[in-house]
């Protein structure tokens, strides 16, 4: 595949959609649709971006025997989906401070340590650029409901054997689904 062009179809508060013009290796064209985060998409370069969108964060509880999952309602599914805590990183922050807000945020619990911070990769790679880092890590405190008045989360502790029940019933984002089998084993 070969670059052709992009073109911006439309600008939202959040996201923004693109048509990227392909070249396929049997010289047909091809139009992809995506969506990014970011304002302007120029060229190849741009769409891999040099900075992340966002921040995922992964914590147990200090003695690594709970993994703490939000349950969200989320919108495009119309329906409750857990997750791990996330957020976009905000112009200035380092991902590290954002994933300590966000936690904050959603949860009112400390992220006190951090066992890893693991390179940028995409949420939904299949039809948008958004990248963000994952920060596995340790947190405490009690939790609360978030400060967010825009979104409906309900964070909370899960030990092994009720995430595997989880996995069983309940909607997953699939990143979190993913982890949390391996974690639950």
């Amino acid at each position: 595949m070969k670059l052709q062009g992009i073109i911006k179809r439309e600008q939202g508060q959040f996201i923004n959609r693109y048509d990227l013009v392909y070249e396929t290796q049997a010289g047909r064209k091809k139009v992809y649709e995506i969506i990014s985060r970011r304002k302007e998409l120029l060229g190849a370069e741009d769409l891999k971006g040099e900075t992340p969108d966002a921040v995922v964060i992964i914590v147990t509880d200090e003695y690594g025997e709970r993994i703490l999952l939000n349950k969200e309602f989320r919108m495009a599914v119309n329906d409750w989906v857990y997750h791990f805590p996330a957020g976009l990183i905000d112009p200035g922050e380092t991902p590290l401070e954002s994933a300590k807000r966000e936690l904050w945020e959603e949860t009112g619990l400390e992220l006190y340590e951090v066992e890893d911070m693991l390179a940028p990769s995409y949420s939904a790679v299949s039809f948008g650029n958004e990248s963000n880092v994952c920060i596995v890590g340790r947190a405490r405190g009690r939790v609360r409901p978030s400060t967010s008045d825009a979104e409906e989360i309900v964070a909370g502790w899960y030990t092994k054997e009720e995430v595997r029940a989880l996995l069983n019933t309940e909607r997953f984002a699939a990143r979190t689904q993913a982890y949390c089998y391996i974690w639950s084993k």
